[in-house]
């Protein structure tokens, strides 16, 4: 964590002088204060505006994911949290919803929303693709059971947004391990093609795994890989992507290598004339 703290109550306990707190240490919000040399990212973010509310919030959304061990949560979202008080400062978003307290857990000292409830808030309080997207991300780091968050649906019934839950569980798929995985998966749904697999392990001849593909339909031997800038920028990827490929191709595989210059429908023709090809 960041090691933020109370700047007062840091004092009083003699664990920092005035003068440390004045020259070593940055206000992130009133009364609380991080080390200057602090990288800020989620789990900053979260810890600083548990200790603004003076420890009776609870972390909620999306600080709450991170806390849980979800990647790719952006490090410049307001922190958010389940507290009463209205009169928050920049950087952080309150809420005052309702919450019951077996939806509570203890992650370092901090009260944090369990991952059932986490998901509820996030697909409540989200577009469907972005809520998709970050629940995605929450299953792939806990053991997120969608019938849990089924049973807060049914605890919450008349909360805002609630009724919209199903629809957005239908399309969670731990599977995921980024945003643009996502985003291509809701893509090749919404444009009628079957569900396609996450994560799906290849073998050779000999029983050993050689590709773990990000989806696609091995009935087909289709495969869709979202390629970010890594696989570009970091030449031992791009060389171990091109010969991956290769073998792929060789075992009879169609793999589709798609990156963020790649339009959805240009996407979309290429899966479709993949397909073709299989007929």
């Amino acid at each position: 964590m960041s090691a933020a703290i109370i700047g007062s109550e840091s004092v009083a306990a003699g664990v920092v002088t005035p003068y440390a707190l004045r020259t070593r240490y940055f206000p992130i919000h009133p009364g609380v204060y991080v080390p200057r040399d602090t990288t800020f990212d989620a789990l900053t973010r979260a810890e600083a505006a548990w200790l603004w509310s003076r420890r009776r919030g609870v972390v909620a959304g999306l600080s709450a994911a991170a806390l849980h061990g979800s990647k790719w949560v952006d490090p410049g979202s307001p922190a958010e949290l389940l507290y009463g008080n209205r009169h928050r400062p920049a950087g952080i978003r309150t809420y005052a919803d309702r919450l019951a307290e077996d939806e509570v857990v203890e992650i370092n000292r901090m009260r944090v929303t369990t991952p059932a409830r986490t998901a509820l808030d996030l697909a409540c309080r989200n577009p469907m693709g972005r809520a998709v997207a970050a629940i995605d991300a929450l299953a792939n780091a806990t053991d997120l059971k969608v019938a849990d968050v089924e049973l807060l649906c049914q605890r919450y019934r008349g909360r805002r947004g609630v009724t919209r839950i199903p629809a957005v569980l239908d399309l969670v798929d731990a599977g995921a391990e980024s945003p643009r995985e996502t985003w291509l998966r809701l893509l090749l749904l919404r444009a009628g093609f079957p569900p396609p697999r996450t994560q799906i392990p290849v073998y050779d001849e000999f029983k050993q795994l050689i590709a773990r593909l990000d989806m696609g339909w091995e009935d087909a031997m289709i495969a869709a890989e979202y390629d970010g800038d890594h696989h570009r920028t970091d030449r031992r990827q791009f060389n171990r992507d091109i010969a991956r490929t290769e073998v792929l191709t060789a075992m009879g595989w169609i793999v589709m290598r798609i990156t963020s210059e790649d339009t959805p429908a240009v996407i979309i023709r290429r899966v479709e004339s993949a397909f073709a090809r299989r007929v």
